[in-house]
């Protein structure tokens, strides 16, 4: 009698199980866009509440960049992913 592992099953379902088995998975550019633009908000807001009202121009640089992926498909923080081996996964 054959026993069904976590692997077999990930195999069947088309889900990979998390943890050690999926260390060679990596986020999409866009997740990790999203992911740094949020951060940095975050960041932003937080240090002008904490410090001076001047890291909002922060805010509104991650803002100028998250538009300009949007209309012209290219922001510095995606074409430094690009540089950094990151592929999108849209197709423009």
């Amino acid at each position: 009698m054959t026993s069904v592992t976590d692997d077999d099953a990930a195999a069947v379902s088309g889900h990979r199980a998390s943890g050690p088995q999926s260390r060679g998975h990596r986020w999409p550019a866009e997740r990790v866009l999203f992911a740094l633009a949020g951060t940095m908000t975050l960041l932003s807001v937080l240090l002008a509440v904490l410090v001076s009202p001047w890291f909002l121009v922060l805010t509104a640089f991650v803002g100028v960049d998250q538009w300009l992926d949007v209309t012209a498909h290219a922001c510095g923080v995606s074409l430094a992913l690009e540089r950094c081996g990151r592929r999108s996964t849209c197709d423009w």
